[in-house]
């Protein structure tokens, strides 16, 4: 997903967010992307694992365990849905699509996230 033009910097990143009470981590997952892409009929194929990342930002030092898993549409249309929620965080976001997991490897602007993308890639040419 890319933010929006009108947001301050851009950025191309995968959905992400946290575990809601009583959510399991696919479920989060799922929900994540739904609210941030609009994208909401998604299957889970592969659990790409998880990666301890530690950064600054802000002039804070952040560390934090991230978990991504490789899913795939349950529907053929990638065409983008519209944000019912035009205001809310997640729609500062839209989606991006690339064509082949080495162009999203090259788009993503933070080395953890194409981690997992290489992740993916394994994973698939190991199916």
């Amino acid at each position: 997903e890319v933010p929006r033009e009108d947001t301050p910097s851009l950025e191309i990143r995968l959905p992400k967010g946290h575990i809601e009470p009583g959510e399991t981590p696919e479920e989060a997952a799922v929900r994540e992307v739904c609210e941030e892409s609009g994208y909401c009929h998604l299957a889970i194929v592969a659990d790409l694992g998880e990666l301890h990342n530690e950064f600054d930002f802000r002039n804070k030092h952040i560390i934090r365990d991230e978990r991504y898993f490789l899913m795939r549409l349950t529907r053929p249309d990638r065409q983008a849905p519209h944000n019912p929620h035009p205001h809310s965080e997640e729609a500062l976001f839209e989606p991006l699509w690339a064509d082949s997991l080495d162009e999203a490897e090259a788009l993503l602007t933070f080395e953890s996230e194409k981690t997992f993308i290489r992740r993916a890639r394994d994973w698939l040419l190991r199916e």
